[in-house]
């Protein structure tokens, strides 16, 4: 069973290797980043261990508009095993194992999305 998992998460990366251009969240390694979106790293939060993670990004982008950018991540995060659970009206919000990963858009021009992983309680 853990095989197959592996496998579907291999074939999802070449998926967004393929579609997307495979560059993604520095500190994740299957969190896509839009393209014409950039990572600010100057704000990276990151720290974890085998029980824990936590994970704060920040992008942003003069050309993505935020529903151009809520849209890529409600189409592309199910294909990496994401399970998308809520929307509002500036954030989308999905689970995968022990892990919950939120997308919230903080400004709309310029704009400027935080992305939140962690483990779950």
């Amino acid at each position: 069973m853990k095989l197959i998992y592996n496998l579907c998460i291999v074939a999802a990366l070449l998926i967004a290797d393929i579609a997307y251009g495979a560059e993604f969240i520095a500190g994740t390694d299957d969190i896509p980043l839009p393209d014409g979106a950039k990572q600010i790293h100057s704000a990276d939060i990151d720290f974890g261990n085998n029980e824990i993670r936590f994970n704060e990004s920040y992008i942003t982008s003069k050309k993505l508009s935020a529903t151009k950018v809520l849209s890529f991540y409600r189409e592309t995060l199910p294909q990496m095993g994401w399970n998308f659970k809520t929307a509002e009206e500036n954030a989308l919000h999905f689970e995968r194992d022990m892990e919950i990963l939120d997308i919230v858009i903080e400004k709309n021009k310029p704009l400027l999305i935080r992305i939140t992983l962690k483990s779950k309680d």
